[in-house]
């Protein structure tokens, strides 16, 4: 079984990530842009992205975490010093980006268009 949890900022994906260290379930962290006042993120590749990533969560997923994390608004993302592009472990360029944690399997912006592509992160 999959479980779905979603943060907002850097403090809280490493608060949540420190709470599933223990875990032996894989762990899937897609980074988004924060939702504005309507509900849709700032990020147009996100908001393409998302119905992708989710559909082969459902059908190729059979047991993990995954995670939505906000990266926070357009400005505070575009922040070339912001913590999730300069924190060691993650080193987000851009969104979305989908990883598993704890390994070296990325997908960035467009590839997260690709159905085939992201089945195959799961996959692995």
């Amino acid at each position: 079984m999959v479980e779905f949890k979603e943060v907002e900022g850097y403090d809280s994906l490493k608060s949540e990530l420190k709470s599933l260290e223990k875990s032996d379930k894989p762990v899937f962290v897609l980074f988004t842009g924060s939702k504005d006042s309507s509900g849709k993120s700032w990020c147009p590749d996100c908001v393409t992205a998302d119905p992708v990533v989710h559909a082969s969560v459902k059908e190729k997923l059979s047991e993990g975490v995954f995670i939505t994390c906000q990266v926070g608004p357009r400005d505070f993302w575009k922040n070339q010093s912001n913590p999730f592009r300069t924190d060691s472990k993650l080193k987000i360029t851009a969104v979305p980006t989908l990883i598993h944690w704890g390994q070296s399997n990325r997908l960035v912006e467009e590839q997260l268009f690709k159905r085939d592509m992201v089945d195959m992160l799961f996959e692995d």
